[in-house]
């Protein structure tokens, strides 16, 4: 069998295993985020932290929840890795510096999960486990959480109300992320994935020297950072580790992971608002896009265009012999797809088209099919943006699932989208401008894209390095920081005001002239909207990067 029949093959498993669970997955989630019911753990819960679990939230009141509980969050995980030293389990290693305990608090509490450090050599095994691995689980149900309140928005009517932020992050923590994360942990520890609390076994190498082999709770954490979108390795190495991804069927069972829940959000869009098939219009954009997206950076990477890689058959440098090319192309487009961040392969190392291919699905805003929860919201936020186009061409206030895009609303969704191609031009410049460009290893056209990925996997809160580029500086350390902050919350503060504006109205029946926005031509005009804003956006900087030296 051939490299790419094999890749084809692997390709083909892992979209018939989401169409398989898309349906019953996506109804349990509905369940879960739909339902009344608590449970004895969920009530002692709204108990401890004095939370009526019947009251509902106004927008105003579940955006200042999602951001107060976020700035309790960072405030803490910086304290614990400032601390780590005087912890259990710190392995002897000294407290994180400021400017790196800032980075990581901000960028974990944001699903980005971008790492300027080594794991294995600057967290000690409790910081690991009850700091960044617990984040992995809540900041993932907070995406999920605001993603069904923009839902509810355009399922409610004539109500101020989007539901209770603190019952939506219990129960999607609960009764989502916990349960199949104990599941996928014993499956990956199966596979050879490694879970224990060792400090490191000494062992002699074949050349007579000595190595440190580190153990810690590796698999606990693997599973929520691929379930969860989240990204950040255990080890520097990430998913390229054998520690962390031994064999080719752990790697198709983490890119499953981390597709399966933004694939299952659009079923729950379509059963809340009461039109499954506006689910299935939504799921087929995602399709068409990550599909597209896989395909090119497969037949890229592949084809291995350049000196080097024509010289030896393959564009192997960078990736693991056990991997493949194709395997490791198609991790490298799911990761950047979704905002998980998680590499088994360096994309420094990949062609320069192929490495353009990342940064390109960053840029499309994450939504094929995006971070859990973010690339829902995403994608209805270029929904909205796409019937208002169109209402414009007729001459006719537009509609979406028996809503109206009015001024306020287009003015919302345009925000969200302007914001974060404004973090990553703007930071991008001023990096050249201050010479910070000059920790990019290389130089001309392959060092602007190094620098180019770097805030643009910061402000779309992807976490994924392209490497070859020294970050662990107080200026990139805090500038990259700032991103991942402004990229995450403003985002979600303009969908949560877009959500009550909506949940405000009353419905408008379909007429006659409302555009269908469940057939193939709605799903062809957001694809086309998406991938041309992004276009007009970010080609200038495209062209003096990736292009320039694909050209």
């Amino acid at each position: 069998m051939t490299a790419t029949t094999a890749g084809v093959l692997f390709i083909l498993s892992l979209v018939a295993a989401l169409v398989a669970v898309h349906k019953p997955f996506g109804d349990y989630i509905y369940r879960v985020v739909s339902g009344s019911e608590q449970s004895r753990m969920e009530r002692g819960i709204y108990r401890l932290v004095g939370v009526n679990p019947a009251a509902e939230q106004s927008w105003g009141v579940y955006a200042r929840s999602v951001l107060a509980f976020s700035a309790v969050s960072i405030l803490f995980l910086y304290g614990f890795m400032r601390l780590q030293n005087h912890l259990w389990l710190s392995l002897g290693l000294d407290p994180v510096m400021t400017h790196g305990a800032w980075n990581t608090a901000v960028s974990f509490v944001t699903n980005t999960n971008w790492q300027w450090y080594s794991g294995e050599s600057t967290m000690g095994h409790l910081v690991q486990m009850a700091g960044l691995a617990v984040q992995n689980f809540v900041s993932a149900a907070v995406g999920i959480a605001v993603a069904v309140a923009l839902v509810r928005g355009f399922a409610r009517s004539r109500t101020g109300d989007l539901g209770n932020f603190w019952v939506d992050l219990t129960r999607i923590t609960l009764r989502i992320l916990l349960p199949i994360s104990v599941l996928g942990a014993l499956v990956l520890m199966a596979g050879g994935v490694v879970q224990n609390l060792s400090a490191g076994t000494e062992i002699t190498t074949l050349t007579g020297g000595s190595q440190t082999i580190t153990g810690g709770p590796v698999a606990s954490q693997e599973v929520i950072k691929e379930l969860g979108t989240n990204g950040g390795g255990f080890y520097n190495a990430n998913s390229s580790h054998p520690f962390e991804n031994p064999t080719t069927w752990t790697n198709w069972l983490e890119i499953f992971l981390l597709l399966v829940i933004p694939f299952s959000l659009p079923r729950v869009f379509g059963r809340m608002v009461g039109q499954v098939r506006q689910g299935y219009a939504i799921a087929a954009v995602m399709a068409v896009l990550a599909l597209a997206s896989i395909t090119l950076t497969n037949m890229f990477e592949l084809t291995g265009n350049g000196t080097v890689p024509q010289a030896v058959g393959a564009a192997l440098e960078g990736k693991e012999v056990r991997f493949d090319v194709s395997n490791s192309a198609t991790f490298a487009a799911a990761t950047t797809l979704t905002s998980t961040g998680a590499v088994n392969s360096f994309h420094d190392s990949y062609t320069a088209l192929g490495g353009m291919m990342p940064l390109v699905n960053m840029m499309l805003g994450e939504v094929a099919p995006g971070g859990v929860g973010a690339g829902l919201y995403g994608l209805l936020i270029l929904a909205v943006i796409t019937v208002f186009v169109a209402g414009l061409m007729v001459g006719r206030t537009p509609e979406y699932v028996g809503k109206k895009i009015g001024s306020r609303e287009i003015k919302l969704a345009s925000l969200y989208f302007l914001i974060t191609p404004a973090l990553v031009l703007i930071g991008t410049a001023a990096a050249f401008a201050t010479g910070n460009n000059s920790t990019a290893l290389n130089v001309g056209p392959h060092a602007m894209s190094e620098v180019l990925y770097a805030f643009t996997s910061a402000s779309n809160n992807n976490g994924s390095a392209f490497a070859g580029i020294t970050v662990s500086t107080p200026w990139w350390n805090t500038a990259l920081g700032l991103c991942m902050l402004l990229g995450r919350f403003l985002p979600i503060i303009f969908v949560l005001a877009l959500a009550g504006s909506l949940a405000r109205q009353q419905p408008t029946p379909a007429s006659e002239g409302t555009l269908p926005t469940h057939r193939p031509l709605f799903v062809g005009m957001v694809v086309g909207v998406t991938v041309i804003l992004v276009a007009l956006t970010f080609l200038p900087a495209l062209a003096l990067g990736p292009l320039a030296e694909g050209l």
